[in-house]
């Protein structure tokens, strides 16, 4: 058997074995989730909440925004508190008020430290017991928390109202004038707040850990790390070191063994025939830029809000478009835009694998153009109408506001798009079939790329797992199947084809150099980026063994990024191996871009925050934020714009390019990222992780640590990253209009003639 047969065998045999523990460990998770009782009563019997009306206090809090308005254990929006977090802070100082008014007859801020420190010992035994009975499905409270909750209540129902009182704290949220109309349903949200509480501070059958396994930290109630945290995270670092080094032996030993090859004398991406379906490509690139321009006007908007919360330089911008929209629009168009740049890649460049153009190639490929087209405006008009009150619950889960990060898009949205991704699916298959019969040195990567394309189509069917009413925890694991194993799964599976194929294609590489190598990166990614997924999940109501699970194989995709700097300097040598190389120029800086940010966003912040115990402390700060900055769109944005320059270039052959607008466009983008992370996401996220460790999570997250001034200034500064990141936007932008503009054209290019004129 040869090297790429085993090799194949050996891909088969772990993602057999790794999608097997990722159902087994779903399965897990539906078992020992937090149970949602049928009613919450006090021991003197009154009934506090019942299912149905958490359910539809959840209902409500998705309905406005859900995770893009403040988190629920972690996950959601930066600004605005964790809405669990502080609703466990706020009953717990109830409690100790009613406490030290009924022991002391004093205001429980006036006591001395000993007293203080007596009551907070009283009252966690309370809180941290189990007292939900599975036999009856009922939470039994003493009478005592009941009138907790109610004063809780009360403060959520004047935030989430038009109550005078609450304008400044309104404000400082970024929540709009009276958010949530109905008193009923204010109610019915709290409860829901109340039950996400209940799971972070209640202990497991059996066990003195709850049900987040102490998240979020509040010495208060008692909530601190656990000892599984602080072990998984050893063991972690351990095996990241353990498989940085047999993968360094591995590079070492069999990298740069063969001769070097010869570079053709002309660049061979001039002979391919550009196809009516490739050249129908064309108007994705328009709409990529379209998207991405409009992601960058909602992010600066997004970021404007921490200072203005309900305004924009004194326009009352919240009464038409608030936070919660701006957000949600800005992440959705993150995914879309960069998606979309991938998406006409492939379609660009399967029927220049094969040499072979389906019947009915181009139809498809305008057909998909217009329903993303219509999946956007519908899905962005369902969403404003949810978020201000004009569609209503009944019909919020298919076409309105799902209120999950990243996948806010309504059902019906949802179920579309994946039709969407289906018929991608079938266009690819079409046009790669004569390159997969051929086995020649080029069918395996032929054969990885449509892998990737079946597994990026048929993990959206993930977001489909979840009904309505299905449990918090069930929806964090299916999410994440499409936000994690897409961007650090298939899609980096999807990028090694392209690129590998480009180098090829371009006679820099060999073939079945590339397979080789292609086949060894996939089986290093999907080594830890599939079941790598469980970092995700540490504090989402799941067990032991996901803490487990995930942090020892997470750590493992920290591993590849060990040898970015010489897949950097492949590609660099690469670009620089002959002439008319500079031809591509602009891809392969781009593409020099992607590992510098693999290796600083994605290796060194990823892995900053990876470990149990560094993401008890830093999940929902500002770290995570910079982590996904600089990963997202310094990796896969960047690679997006890479590929789409390639295409660009055999689209529009005869145009000579203007590269000034490239060049400053480039460096715009990387000097802005690399500011937006050094001067406020950074020091504000080092600020907020002091603040967690010295007070509790609930603070580092609330309206007194955000009002501080200098949170006000890490804010401001913000401006230079964003106005010089926009600015390479609006220079990119600027170039892709060029190309179909009347120009100067080069019909004699260095190192050969044009082949097709697109």
């Amino acid at each position: 058997m040869d090297t790429t047969k085993r090799l194949w065998w050996g891909l088969s045999a772990l993602l057999i074995v790794t999608f097997a523990i990722m159902l087994w460990m779903g399965r897990e998770i539906h078992q020992q989730a937090p149970p949602l009782p049928s009613q919450i009563v006090t021991t003197s019997g009154e009934v506090v909440y019942t299912r149905t009306e958490l359910e539809t206090g959840r209902q409500v809090w998705q309905s406005f925004g859900g995770q893009q308005i403040g988190s629920i254990w972690g996950h959601g929006a930066l600004l605005a508190p964790d809405w669990s977090a502080e609703w466990l802070h706020k009953e717990a100082l109830a409690i100790l008020e009613m406490r030290a008014q009924d022991q002391l007859g004093m205001a429980y801020d006036q006591l001395g430290a000993d007293d203080q420190a007596r009551l907070q010992a009283q009252i966690r035994p309370e809180l941290r017991t189990n007292t939900y009975d599975p036999d009856t499905d009922t939470l039994v409270i003493s009478d005592e928390r009941a009138r907790a909750i109610d004063v809780v209540a009360a403060h959520y129902d004047g935030v989430f109202s038009d109550n005078p009182a609450m304008a400044d704290l309104r404000e400082t949220y970024a929540l709009r004038e009276n958010p949530i109309p109905d008193a009923e349903h204010r109610r019915l949200m709290s409860g829901f707040f109340f039950w996400a509480s209940w799971a972070t501070v209640t202990e497991r059958p059996g066990s003195d850990i709850t049900y987040t396994h102490n998240f979020p930290h509040d010495p208060i109630v008692g909530n601190t790390p656990t000892t599984t945290s602080f072990m998984w995270s050893m063991f972690s670092i351990l095996l990241m070191i353990a498989g940085i080094a047999l993968l360094v032996w591995h590079y070492a030993v069999w990298h740069g063994k063969e001769e070097p090859l010869t570079p053709p004398k002309t660049d061979p991406s001039l002979a391919i025939a550009v196809t009516p379906s490739m050249r129908a490509v064309g108007k994705y690139f328009w709409l990529v830029m379209g998207l991405f321009l409009v992601q960058i006007l909602l992010g600066a908007t997004t970021a404007h809000y921490q200072v203005e919360g309900q305004a924009a330089y004194g326009l009352p911008l919240a009464d038409i478009l608030p936070y919660t929209l701006t957000r949600t629009w800005h992440t959705q168009l993150a995914i879309l835009w960069i998606a979309t740049a991938w998406l006409a890649t492939g379609l660009y460049l399967a029927p220049a694998i094969s040499g072979h153009e389906p019947k009915f190639q181009r139809l498809g490929v305008n057909f998909l153009f217009v329903s993303l087209i219509l999946i956007v405006v519908g899905s962005f008009a369902g969403q404003w109408m949810a978020v201000m009150n004009k569609l209503g619950l009944a019909h919020n889960f298919w076409f309105g506001h799902q209120g999950w990060e990243y996948t806010d898009i309504g059902r019906f949205w949802q179920i579309y798009l994946f039709i969407g991704l289906m018929l991608w699916l079938v266009l690819m298959g079409r046009a790669l079939w004569p390159a997969l019969r051929r086995k020649d040195e080029m069918s395996s990567i032929a054969g990885l790329l449509f892998l990737s394309v079946i597994a990026i189509g048929l993990l959206y069917a993930a977001g489909l797992m979840w009904r309505e009413h299905s449990h918090i925890s069930i929806i964090t694991y299916w999410r994440f199947w499409i936000v994690h194993l897409w961007v650090e799964g298939f899609f980096e599976v999807f990028a090694v084809a392209v690129i590998s194929f480009i180098f090829v294609k371009l006679g820099l590489v060999r073939g079945r150099s590339a397979t080789i190598a292609v086949l060894f990166a996939t089986i290093v990614f999907m080594a830890g980026g599939v079941l790598g997924m469980f970092h995700h999940l540490y504090f989402a109501g799941t067990t032991t063994a996901v803490i487990a699970v995930g942090a020892s194989i997470s750590a493992l995709e920290v591993v590849p990024l060990a040898l970015i700097g010489l897949e950097a300097y492949d590609t660099w040598k690469n670009g620089r191996a002959t002439p008319w190389m500079a031809r591509h120029k602009w891809p392969i800086m781009f593409f020099l871009a992607v590992s510098f940010w693999n290796l600083v966003g994605a290796g060194l912040l990823g892995f900053l925050i990876n470990t149990p115990i560094a993401l008890y402390f830093m999940q929902g700060t500002n770290l995570t934020a910079a982590h996904g900055h600089t990963a997202l769109f310094g990796v896969y944005g960047m690679l997006g714009i890479g590929l789409m320059l390639y295409c660009l270039r055999g689209l529009k052959p005869h145009v000579v390019w203007r590269e000034g607008l490239i060049r400053s466009s480039f460096w715009c983008f990387n000097i802005g990222l690399g500011l937006m992370a050094v001067l406020t996401l950074l020091p504000l996220g080092v600020l907020q992780l002091e603040a967690n460790m010295e007070h509790g999570y609930w603070y580092a997250r609330s309206a007194e640590f955000m009002d501080r001034p200098i949170v006000e200034v890490l804010v401001w500064l913000r401006t230079p990253g964003d106005v010089v990141f926009a600015a390479g936007g609006l220079l990119i932008a600027a170039f892709v209009a060029s190309l179909w503009l009347p120009q100067r054209r080069s019909d004699a290019l260095e190192g050969g003639e044009v082949g097709n004129e697109a």
